[in-house]
């Protein structure tokens, strides 16, 4: 099995840092159907999240600290499980993987991530993009995506991703690993790293 890694990737947690992860089953409904669910499962992670962040109840600043963090943990969390359920690789049977792990104590890293499949032939175009990402500037890159994304498939745009290291100040990470269990595929676990 060879593995590549992209961007900000990390491969080891602590063992003593807590972590929340989820699995799908992609064919067990259909994808669109699933919408709704990916948002419940995004804000649920952001909620949960939320316990573990540091309160103060003498700072005023404290509420706003969390709500903003469970804003920005939702969206990011919601973006990549959207993504990776639309981008499974259905004849490989996988099952989707979702989840967040919480490193630091004072100043806590949200490091959330999905787990997915995707079609062999599209291996290179996804990691043509990446690399477009990690060596662009950002925002000049949004610009860019979006009037792509006026022109022609807006699937496949990166827009979350963008918005994601726009506005959140994310640090992205991808790594990819080739299985060939009867079905050949590639398995990408993409991974955001956001500071609440």
């Amino acid at each position: 099995m060879a593995v590549q890694l992209f961007g900000d990737f990390i491969e080891d947690f602590p063992p003593e840092q807590d972590c929340l992860e989820l699995r799908f089953t992609p064919s067990s409904h259909p994808i669109r159907k699933r919408w709704r669910s990916h948002r419940l499962s995004a804000h649920f992670v952001a909620d949960y999240f939320t316990n573990f962040l540091p309160v103060d109840d003498e700072d005023p600043g404290t509420e706003r600290r969390i709500k903003e963090s469970k804003g920005a943990v939702s969206y990011v969390a919601n973006e990549l499980l959207e993504n990776a359920m639309k981008f499974n690789y259905g004849a490989s049977n996988y099952k989707v993987r979702f989840g967040i792990h919480f490193l630091g104590l004072g100043e806590i890293t949200a490091v959330i991530f999905t787990t997915n499949s995707i079609d062999p032939e599209r291996l290179d175009s996804f990691q043509a993009f990446i690399q477009e990402l990690l060596s662009s500037d950002p925002n000049e890159l949004f610009i860019q995506q979006v009037e792509k994304s006026a022109e022609a498939d807006a699937e496949t745009s990166g827009l979350g991703l963008l918005t994601m290291l726009n506005d959140y100040g994310a640090k992205l990470g991808w790594r990819f690993e080739t299985r060939d269990s009867g079905v050949p595929c590639i398995i990408v676990t993409t991974m955001a790293q956001i500071k609440v």
